[in-house]
């Protein structure tokens, strides 16, 4: 087994099967097997992939269990040489899974990769990131940006150049690729994400393990730009990106850093849900 594509749905039905029409359409020679686990979505996603797509691999879920524990139900049964976490708003090409398995097969030393993400009108969507610091984050609680944009410059990379393959901190989750030898190293995505930060943690455990993540234009593919996150109330997802930055903090910085951070939050919590 080559692949093991593993998606994680929650109320995507149309975008899914979108998804996995072009995935099926790509007759590029990989021994590839299909996950689906659906998030207990109320719009018929699970009805939807056993009817169209008996190929699939569908893990229904009675609960939203979270992007890393829903990831980790299919990656601990996944067989491929690569497991590849697809977000299901996603357009792959017909080579995009060929190209991005030759080019990891070329570089072992690749723990975790990701790809050029363009969107519906093919333009780059920038993803690639540095690892959080508090001064960035602290700017993004109080809304700085929209007074000074440019002082998350560095943090989100925006000189960075998507025509070259280089070693990076961080990329983005909607198309996460995984060496089997390095999840074996590395392990599951910490399920105390329940969404955001699990793969910015993710490469941090990849580097500390001795991986590399690394970025390469050798492939490509369409990001709809978390199309799921629209259906969600906007203090709903303030309250997801919140917890997980916290933890995020609380693990891998200093103690000062996580309670400055938390301290910011404080006025905000009051309009956030329980």
């Amino acid at each position: 087994m080559d692949l093991s594509i593993i998606i994680v749905s929650w109320n995507s039905r149309d975008k899914l099967k979108q998804n996995l029409e072009y995935i099926f359409a790509a007759e590029d020679g990989l021994a590839k097997e299909i996950w689906v686990v659906d998030n207990n979505s109320g719009d018929g996603t699970a009805e939807m992939v056993n009817k169209n797509f008996e190929q699939v691999n569908l893990i229904v879920n009675s609960e939203n269990l979270g992007f890393a524990k829903a990831n980790n139900q299919a990656t601990k049964r996944s067989q491929g040489r690569y497991i590849l976490l697809l977000n299901p708003d996603m357009k792959v090409y017909p080579d995009t899974f060929k190209n991005m398995v030759a080019w990891m097969d070329k570089h072992p030393e690749a723990g975790v990769s990701g790809c050029h993400l363009v969107n519906e009108e093919g333009e780059t969507v920038p993803h690639v990131r540095r690892f959080p610091r508090w001064t960035d984050q602290l700017a993004t609680i109080l809304k700085i940006p929209h007074i000074f944009p440019g002082v998350l410059n560095k943090y989100l990379q925006k000189d960075f150049d998507y025509n070259k393959e280089i070693e990076v901190d961080s990329i983005r989750g909607s198309f996460f690729m995984i060496r089997r030898e390095a999840w074996r190293d590395i392990g599951d995505l910490d399920e105390d994400f329940f969404i955001w930060f699990e793969e910015v943690d993710y490469c941090q455990r990849a580097w500390r393990s001795g991986w590399k993540v690394m970025y390469t234009p050798a492939a490509q593919c369409v990001d709809y730009v978390g199309r799921s996150f629209y259906l969600l109330k906007t203090r709903t997802t303030q309250k997801y990106f919140r917890d997980s930055m916290l933890k995020y903090f609380r693990k891998w910085h200093s103690s000062w850093q996580y309670w400055l951070l938390r301290l910011a939050w404080l006025p905000l919590n009051l309009f956030l849900p329980r």
